[in-house]
């Protein structure tokens, strides 16, 4: 019977001849359809799953919303249709092998308004950043333990940032910015969730996307805490057979997450999916990117862009325009060039707490992205153009400032932090931010 259930082709219906142009069904037919093929006006009559384990609250219902054919993607692999309810003719390629990805069709939206400033948002961002940051190192620590995952948790933790990342997303960029080698693991899972809402965030997800995206960012790598630690922090190159059991994270963590209580289905596939490539060429199941799901096709590029930016203990972190450029000839081979294209669009060309040089030689530390202005943000210097230390204010580049030679002030590009002693940490210990906001005034 199981085997019957899951065979596409196991009931054959007759159909009535009909007109090219129609636009709906005159034969009734219940039709398998993998959730790669959903198309808006579409009806869903059955899932692959029980309706309570899904996000929808009715059953039955007619595809109105891209995002509804997200949630399908994330939770099923596959749907029973009603062609006699269809508002549309069928896609090309139903009931056929040739499958397009659902992401094709995907218009993004625009970001929406910024709901605070970054001055304003960054005291809340630093608690809920720090409280965070213990809870996800407090996850890891129980799982290495043989604990589970207290789910209700981590959805409560990244319902927090998201509300953060909507009031300003500057603020929880500049901290994601904090980073320890030696806490990698924990503030990758972090990093990536923020990244991930922050993309999110600039394709306009929704409340409820948000929130999921957050959460698959935050739990992705959550098996790593399985790996046994001699291989997870050796600082050389892993040999073939450590490299294959650093690899089993992926499904280490799809288990883990499977026996975790209301664990959203789409976070579980992240965690399994998450190192797939669009070529096929990806692990552990070389899916290419008609199986590749979107929200774990974003946690991808998050996961690839904190990795290259942080410095591990056999790397230097790249800068980010290093990254993005690497991301770049990624692109359509192993990453989703639009998401991509998005992702670099929403952490602009100098994202916050980025170290520039600017073109009077000065140093400074980028504090707030001018979204009408990507070019000039607001920033705060630190060494003059001889390198020496300055007191910290804010400087709004969009208000064409001038140097001490009356020459407009503009960023020249992005320095790593090391090539001039700065400790993006430790200036942050001392109220850089706060310093910098009262002396601007």
């Amino acid at each position: 019977m199981f085997l019957k259930k899951l065979w596409p082709f196991g009931k054959k219906h007759k159909k009535q001849k009909q007109n090219a142009n129609a636009i709906d069904y005159s034969v009734p037919e219940r039709l398998y359809t993998p959730v790669n093929q959903l198309d808006m006006g579409m009806y869903v009559i059955e899932l692959d799953r029980p309706w309570l384990d899904s996000p929808f609250l009715f059953q039955g219902f007619e595809i109105t919303t891209q995002s509804e054919i997200m949630q399908l993607k994330e939770c099923c692999d596959y749907v029973y249709i009603d062609t006699t309810k269809n508002r549309k003719r069928r896609p090309e390629g139903i009931g056929s092998s040739t499958k397009q990805p659902v992401e094709t069709n995907i218009d993004f939206g625009t970001p929406p308004p910024k709901l605070s400033e970054f001055e304003r948002e960054i005291q809340r961002a630093e608690i809920v950043h720090k409280q965070v940051s213990e809870l996800v190192s407090g996850f890891m620590d129980r799982i290495a333990k043989g604990e589970g995952i207290d789910t209700k948790s981590a959805k409560a933790a990244v319902a927090e940032c998201v509300n953060s990342i909507l009031h300003s997303p500057d603020a929880f960029l500049w901290l994601n910015q904090l980073k320890n080698k030696d806490e990698y693991t924990s503030q990758h899972s972090l990093n990536v969730c923020v990244l991930s809402i922050v993309l999110g965030r600039h394709i306009n997800f929704s409340m409820e996307n948000l929130n999921n995206v957050g959460l698959c960012g935050m739990m992705h790598d959550m098996g790593k805490m399985l790996v046994p630690l001699h291989i997870l922090n050796k600082p050389g190159k892993l040999e073939p057979h450590e490299l294959e059991v650093m690899r089993s994270h992926t499904t280490l963590g799809y288990e883990l997450l499977s026996s975790s209580k209301d664990m959203y289905p789409g976070a579980i596939k992240a965690a399994l999916s998450h190192h797939e490539m669009l070529d096929g060429k990806g692990y552990p199941n070389k899916l290419n990117h008609k199986d590749i799901p979107l929200l774990t096709r974003i946690i991808t590029i998050a996961d690839i862009y904190d990795a290259m930016t942080s410095d591990r203990v056999y790397q230097k972190g790249r800068t980010h325009l290093e990254a993005t450029s690497t991301m770049a000839d990624l692109s359509g081979s192993h990453l989703d060039g639009r998401l991509v294209t998005k992702f670099i669009e929403a952490l602009g060309v100098y994202p916050p707490g980025c170290i520039v040089m600017m073109t009077n030689g000065s140093i400074g530390i980028v504090v707030e992205v001018n979204e009408f202005v990507r070019l000039r943000p607001k920033i705060i210097i630190l060494l003059d153009s001889n390198k020496q230390v300055v007191p910290e204010k804010v400087t709004n580049l969009a208000d064409m400032e001038v140097d001490e030679h009356g020459r407009l002030l503009t960023i020249k590009g992005i320095v790593k932090a090391q090539d001039y002693n700065i400790d993006i940490g430790k200036y942050y210990q001392q109220g850089i931010l706060q310093k910098g906001f009262a002396h601007s005034k």
